[in-house]
């Protein structure tokens, strides 16, 4: 994949790692085959993607988004678990790929109306539904055009900003209303010298 954009566009310059499975299986009745075959393509699956674009992208800089989850359902455990550890991967490799230009992000939609979901009944989409306060699933297109954001010039001031406002999010440290390292006058942003 990433030697056919190369060719094709001359380089990779953004990276949406963007898989995600969700077939349920219980507690109790969820086996360690059932854990792995959730865990390989949601979170093993960012890994491997954003190891196959680092070379390229360590020449010029890029952006890297990865969808990942506020979701949790019963049945969900390992989905949720492997959306979960898509958070703190991407935490760790925003303030290491910073220095480097490379932004790191996450989406962390919620229920969404895709193919996946087709298969799960009125029924089911309609509890799902409920618990939305604007009594809808969102769609592809809410996710891409959050992901295009994040990829844009628009989102921020610089690579070290961008990927070190993602990664304070959950650092004990630092003001919850400051998510811009410039504005935390606590400390200075460790990644922006």
């Amino acid at each position: 994949m990433v030697k056919a954009a190369i060719a094709r566009f001359g380089g990779v310059d953004i990276l949406c790692a963007n898989a995600g499975i969700f077939p349920a299986a219980k507690l109790g009745e969820m086996t360690a085959g059932d854990f792995d075959h959730v865990i390989s393509p949601n979170l093993k699956s960012t890994f491997l993607s954003v190891s196959a674009v680092l070379p390229e992208m360590t020449k010029r800089g890029g952006r890297i988004v990865i969808t990942s989850s506020i979701t949790g359902y019963p049945g969900w455990s390992h989905y949720g678990a492997s959306k979960a550890g898509q958070l703190g991967f991407m935490r760790t490799a925003a303030i290491e790929l910073a220095p480097k230009k490379i932004t790191v992000n996450a989406v962390m939609p919620g229920n969404i109306a895709t193919e996946g979901l087709d298969g799960m009944g009125a029924d089911y989409i309609a509890g799902m539904e409920a618990a939305i306060p604007l009594r809808r699933l969102g769609t592809v297109r809410d996710i891409a055009n959050t992901a295009l954001f994040l990829a844009s010039n628009e989102r921020a001031t610089s690579p070290a900003r961008r990927s070190w406002s993602m990664a304070v999010r959950c650092c004990r440290n630092r003001p919850r209303r400051s998510m811009r390292c410039e504005a935390a006058a606590e400390a200075p942003c460790p990644l922006s010298s």
